[in-house]
């Protein structure tokens, strides 16, 4: 039976392809990308804004990245003094939910609006969770927030602030489902002993990813600060990413904010967009068990070029976690994830690995741009796995991590786009195929 459906699909591909000269015929964007890479403009927003190159005389000009959430440079946001604050990324949620900084009583208010909503609702965990162990921790998320859906009395309710408040209890409660689907699931299927923590309100949210994940929930306080850092740097990154827009168009349906957020996971799952991290990671540690962390520069020359080559690691001829869609000379995000990267591999005693890594990204960097003439840069899923394998967080949830970050800016172009555009969401596509006669079945040979 496989086989007959092989047949039929290599037939259909004689009888239905598409020449890619036709693109350019009719002006179609692949990948609602221009020509020279920028993305075609499908919306307007106040949320955030994501700067990786300048224009000047008409001309795409690369500069210098910049990340800013309502305006503000998010570097500004992570160096002002805020030694004995545990909350920045909370902080960075009412900014990017509510387009202002809050004073001291506004954010008071809303940290305990969202640690009150960390608990899952009553017997959730043993019903929905404990009872249904998964393989894929992604596929299994998508299910748990569908899943509130039912414990939701009003669930598709889509008003601004019905959406709002929904938005925010998902958000809250977003690291305990992570974190409990990820012991269930290794409880289940490799055999290791179930540890179920008990929230703690007071914890922060990396706190409280830290603490749940933990045998003995203890974590330091340089774990804690630069795990809260790395969630800053994932919340938000415009509204033309992948899972963002897809949350965007679920959304202007009409339908209710779980099926959106279930969207956007679904979404951020590909290797492509959030599962890069992941990538990263497998192609470092093959780079290191074949040249070690003592290799030469000229070793990592070398295995550079044969993963450009498609010689090394998966055979994709990319090297992950080098280059962006936006960011040129450099990701304001790997720039400072790099630097909290650093000083957890002093904490840890593995500077050596993070030398090796900032060598290997310079003397990549340099290749590419000496065989495609080209600048690019780290991005932000370059450092993004080191850190956090330093934080003894395991691989399978690099990418749930992503979701805990990105949830508070899916939510806030959800608002944004129910206030401003409220229209479905429904581009067109240029039919290229000709027009068929109809044969009876009877007469087909």
């Amino acid at each position: 039976m496989e086989e007959k459906i092989r047949d039929f699909f290599e037939k259909s591909l004689t009888e239905n392809q598409i020449d890619n000269e036709l693109y350019t015929t009719y002006s179609v964007k692949k990948g609602l990308r221009n020509e020279d890479g920028t993305g075609v403009l499908v919306g307007l927003t106040k949320i955030s804004d994501v700067v990786g190159y300048k224009k000047e005389n008409g001309e795409k000009v690369d500069d210098y990245g910049h990340l800013y959430y309502r305006g503000i440079n998010v570097r500004d946001i992570i160096e002002a003094k805020r030694h004995e604050k545990r909350y920045l990324f909370e902080e960075v949620c009412f900014l990017i939910l509510f387009g202002y900084l809050p004073n001291q009583e506004e954010f008071e208010k809303f940290k305990k609006i969202l640690s009150s909503n960390y608990e899952l609702p009553p017997h959730y965990l043993e019903a929905n969770i404990l009872g249904f162990p998964a393989k894929n921790l992604m596929n299994k998320l998508q299910q748990e927030v569908l899943m509130l859906y039912n414990y939701d009395e009003d669930p598709d309710n889509v008003g601004i602030e019905e959406t709002l408040l929904k938005g925010i209890h998902l958000l809250a409660k977003m690291p305990s489902m992570v974190c409990y689907t990820y012991q269930t699931k290794v409880h289940y299927f490799d055999a290791q002993s179930l540890f179920i923590h008990h929230i703690h309100q007071d914890y922060s949210i990396a706190e409280t990813i830290l603490a749940l994940l933990r045998d003995d929930g203890t974590f330091s306080k340089k774990e804690a600060e630069v795990l809260d850092v790395a969630l800053v740097l994932h919340a938000d990154h415009g509204g033309g990413n992948n899972s963002t827009f897809t949350n965007v168009v679920i959304s202007s349906t009409g339908t209710d904010i779980y099926s959106s957020v279930a969207g956007a996971i679904g979404s951020l799952k590909g290797p492509r967009h959030g599962g890069a991290n992941l990538a990263v990671k497998q192609q470092m540690e093959k780079v290191i068990q074949e040249i070690s962390l003592q290799a030469s520069d000229e070793q990592i020359h070398d295995i550079i070029c044969r993963i450009l080559d498609k010689q090394f690691n998966d055979g994709s001829g990319l090297v992950y976690g080098i280059g962006h869609a936006v960011y040129t000379l450099s990701d304001p995000r790997s720039d400072i994830l790099a630097e909290k990267c650093k000083e957890l591999a002093e904490e840890k005693n593995r500077l050596d690995e993070f030398d090796f890594y900032q060598r290997f990204a310079k003397i990549a960097i340099a290749e590419i741009y000496q065989r495609k003439g080209i600048h690019v840069c780290s991005n932000v899923d370059f450092y993004s796995g080191l850190v956090y394998d330093m934080l003894n967080i395991p691989s399978d949830l690099y990418t749930l991590l992503f979701v805990v970050g990105r949830t508070v800016g899916w939510i806030a172009h959800n608002i944004e786009s129910k206030l401003y555009s409220n229209r479905i969401i429904r581009p067109a596509t240029k039919y290229v195929g000709g027009i068929k006669e109809y044969e009876d079945i009877e007469k087909r040979s």
